[in-house]
């Protein structure tokens, strides 16, 4: 175990702890969860640097970080769609959750071919990521039906948008493999 393995997994056991303050009859429980969050999402990024910057990549790395980071995001929005109710941010989220599947089949199916990096992360995954996060941040720290819940709302939306975009993005890359006949024999 080095320092990003330590806080990826770190990442992963934050989740059971969100979940859990996030269902406390506390009124402090938003600003905790957003915090979390946030905690979260900067480890994400720290353990990334670190392992490029350290030359502390590793197999267990490569493998979970992706995993934390999904189930992290994929936790945090049913949470939000379960006490929100809002069909807007359910669609918005069901994007989000349905284009990290399929990418990550996309990306599994590519590495096969030996083509991974016809499927490497884009600036527009990047912004994506970003905005996901934000919307996420807000939508946690906010009681819902108030003004930063709605501003939330709107930033997963366009969160949602962008997640469109990078995954035309990745099956546009990926098209010629997946229609060649050579890539069925395999």
């Amino acid at each position: 175990m080095n320092i990003p393995n330590i806080l990826t997994s770190v990442r992963i056991f934050m989740i059971p702890i969100l979940v859990a303050i996030y269902y406390l009859p506390w009124e402090g429980r938003y600003f905790t969860c957003a915090i979390i969050f946030a905690l979260a999402a900067i480890t994400d990024w720290l353990d990334g640097y670190l392992a490029r910057k350290l030359d502390q990549s590793t197999a267990f790395g490569a493998f979970f970080d992706p995993v934390a980071d999904k189930l992290m995001v994929s936790i945090a929005l049913v949470l939000l769609v379960a006490s929100y109710a809002n069909p807007l941010l359910t669609l918005a989220s069901a994007v989000i959750v349905g284009r990290e599947i399929v990418i990550s089949a996309l990306r599994e199916w590519m590495a096969e071919m030996g083509k991974r990096a016809s499927v490497a992360v884009s600036y527009i995954g990047k912004l994506k990521t970003a905005m996901q996060m934000l919307a996420i941040f807000i939508l946690l720290g906010s009681r819902p039906d108030t003004l930063m819940a709605h501003v939330g709302e709107v930033v997963l939306i366009a969160a949602a948008l962008l997640t469109l975009w990078s995954m035309y993005i990745y099956l546009k890359a990926a098209w010629p493999e997946l229609m060649s006949k050579e890539s069925d024999e395999k």
